[in-house]
């Protein structure tokens, strides 16, 4: 059960403290600042920001506190901005838009809206992940082939900033071309969280909205989903079968992720377990998933061409699962229910696809997968479906610049022993360096890859040992959108107030 604090200064012996140290989700970072501050209001948050600049202590800023890197555990930091307490979310009829406040979790935001209006924000699946820095990020999630990223659909954003004399207040930045403050709200399209400022609300309204009625404000999903699984037996996926069950979902994605594909209203997913180290389970070798909207007259022809697709050269051993129709907000249960399993300490990366991995590439991954006795409990690789109306957007119109994609990886692996963080780590590093071994160890932007996600921080992308190529990890995140991204950085925050050790550092 989550915790509730009243909006208060927090510090060390106070009764809120530890259970606020241990609110992030990945357990090898505990944040232990000198305060936390649980804010309510978008005056509170001026206020901390103020007091803290004066008295030149570091700041953090935590919403779901779904970060995978230590950012607001960083020993430097002194304040940490809690604003897992700020879950408004409201029609604002002046705007015509939703306002939503940053601490909202995505499963309540998805009821909510829905619930009360039938509508919904394409963002990721996972249900306790925040609306503060998700959307920051891009925000991606099983209607994104359909609908676009959550950032498409961002109207305005309210951020708390620190001018160059270092008083903080709250401006509100918008889409429009014409707004003096454009460029701040484009940073948050994609640009990443902690970077410019406090996000304290966001609006949000899809571009092509009509009308002043709050369910034409946002797109309406599917009033129920198609699901398909399928088994894969790890005793009967050796090498040669990884292979071509890898290469099968790469090319349907490949050749069904156009905008105008009849396969955006699919949202599929290949999760590749590796072995079980000591205390794990024995999961399946794989698990192929797909989401179809339902309603479709064709949804059972096309899940079943998708379906016969993937397994196509693999024998009788896939195990195919029966289909099932499930209400759309039961189907989005159910996703976060399986992104959500994995509890512990963690060690994650991510990178997109622009086509395949080469059965090289596979070779590598099944080494590392299934090699014995691994210094974890589980690890696994979630290959998921990209592209539709995501690419329908150029890579410049928002910060999210990755619009030719047809995949999304992400990698991790988990545990519970402290004992074991450096081997766990330095397994995934390997895995990871290994993989993109021609490209020196991340995936460059280029014919087979479009950098990685900024929503699935890795620190390991500014480390000259595990990056040996020529790109950098603001160009590994975003590309061509980097030196933009400096400007605004510099503009919004010329002394560097909102920082960590992947923030945008500013052109000076």
């Amino acid at each position: 059960m989550t915790e509730t604090f009243s909006s208060s200064a927090v510090r060390p012996g106070d009764d809120a403290y530890e259970a606020l140290s241990r609110r992030g989700l990945n357990k090898r970072f505990t944040a232990r600042p000198d305060t936390f501050h649980v804010v309510t209001s978008t005056d509170e948050v001026v206020r901390v920001v103020r007091q803290a600049v004066r008295d030149g202590h570091r700041i953090a800023v935590r919403s779901g506190g779904h970060g995978y890197e230590n950012v607001a555990g960083d020993p430097s930091v002194q304040v940490v901005v809690d604003l897992g307490e700020m879950r408004g979310v409201s029609y604002d009829t002046e705007r015509g838009a939703f306002a939503v406040e940053p601490g909202v979790r995505i499963a309540d935001l998805y009821r909510h809206l829905y619930e009360n209006w039938g509508v919904a924000l394409p963002a990721g699946d996972s249900a306790t992940v925040g609306v503060g820095g998700h959307v920051a990020g891009g925000g991606f999630g099983s209607l994104s082939r359909a609908h676009g990223l959550a950032a498409d659909h961002l109207l305005a954003v309210e951020v708390v900033v620190v001018d160059a004399s270092g008083e903080a207040r709250a401006v509100v930045a918008s889409r429009d071309p014409e707004d003096p403050h454009h460029d701040l709200w484009w940073a948050h399209t994609g640009g990443g969280g902690g970077n410019f400022g406090i996000v304290t609300r966001y609006w949000f309204r899809s571009p092509a909205a009509r009308g002043g009625e709050p369910g034409d404000a946002l797109p309406r999903p599917w009033d129920s989903v198609l699901t398909g699984t399928v088994l894969f037996p790890r005793e009967a996926l050796d090498r040669a079968a990884l292979r071509t069950l890898v290469g099968n979902f790469g090319r349907w994605h490949e050749e069904n992720s156009g905008p105008d594909s009849p396969y955006t209203s699919l949202f599929g997913g290949l999760i590749l377990n590796g072995r079980p180290g000591p205390g794990g389970d024995a999961p399946l070798g794989a698990v192929a998933f797909a989401h179809v909207d339902a309603t479709r007259p064709d949804a059972d022809r096309l899940l079943a061409a998708h379906t016969a697709d993937i397994i196509r050269g693999l024998g009788d051993f896939p195990v195919v699962l029966p289909t099932e129709v499930l209400p759309w907000l039961d189907a989005k249960k159910a996703l976060a229910a399986a992104q959500d399993a994995e509890v512990g300490r963690q060690k994650v990366k991510s990178s997109f696809l622009r086509r395949r991995w080469t059965d090289e590439q596979v070779d590598t991954l099944f080494d590392h997968l299934d090699a014995e006795n691994p210094p974890h409990d589980s690890s696994l690789i979630a290959l998921q479906s990209y592209g539709g109306r995501i690419n329908a957007v150029a890579g410049d119109v928002t910060a999210s610049v990755q619009r030719d994609s047809v995949l999304q990886a992400f990698f991790m692996n988990t545990w519970q022993d402290p004992e074991r963080d450096e081997a766990a780590v330095d397994w995934m590093r390997r895995l990871y360096r290994d993989l993109h071994a021609k490209t020196g160890g991340v995936p460059v932007p280029g014919d087979e890859h479009a950098g990685c996600y900024v929503n699935f921080p890795d620190a390991d992308l500014a480390d000259p040992e595990w990056n040996t190529s020529e790109a950098g990890w603001e160009e590994l995140f975003y590309g061509q959108n980097a030196d933009r991204l400096r400007a605004v950085k510099a503009t919004w925050d010329p002394r560097g107030v909102f920082r960590h050790h992947l923030s945008i550092r500013g052109e000076h």
